[in-house]
């Protein structure tokens, strides 16, 4: 290299980060977001299994109301718990929402059932089952591609 000559700086570009499975890049922002809409659905879904196991009065009260027997509140919230707990853990969480979706279904046809109104209760659990699906889509690149179909 001549005296002329400069060696131009080197510039390095962060890469977005990739996820465990090293499929499609995440960036920050994705992955934060991604957390809060888990964290939300996540939130909920343990509030109600624990109403549920402890057998707190409105989890009790409510799902006698649905037309479950009390003596199923328990075991309900067991279900739930670790279909939340396999949720949260990096490895199993595709099939934690897998199950939660299962379990989602259950709650949508348990208000079709009843012909509670549309909005405010048969599509609730819909609600909370995209919170799921779209945070775990944010934080999981290869879960994305799978969703949106594989491009180019």
């Amino acid at each position: 290299m001549t005296t002329t000559e400069k060696a131009a700086p080197a510039i390095e570009h962060a890469a977005p980060a990739h996820d465990a499975s090293g499929a499609d890049p995440v960036s920050g922002t994705q992955r934060w977001v991604g957390r809060v809409l888990s964290g939300l659905a996540v939130l909920f879904l343990l509030f109600d299994a624990i109403g549920k196991l402890t057998r707190a009065q409105p989890a009790v009260e409510g799902t006698v109301q649905l037309g479950y027997p009390e003596s199923t509140v328990a075991g309900i919230g067991l279900i739930l718990l670790a279909c939340v707990v396999l949720h949260l853990i990096p490895r199993t969480a595709v099939l934690g929402a897998i199950l939660l979706t299962g379990y989602l279904g259950g709650a949508v046809a348990t208000h079709v059932r009843l012909l509670n109104p549309l909005f405010s209760h048969t599509l609730f659990p819909v609600y909370v089952g995209v919170l799921v699906w779209l945070g775990l889509a944010l934080r999981d690149g290869a879960v994305r591609r799978l969703l949106l179909g594989a491009r180019g």
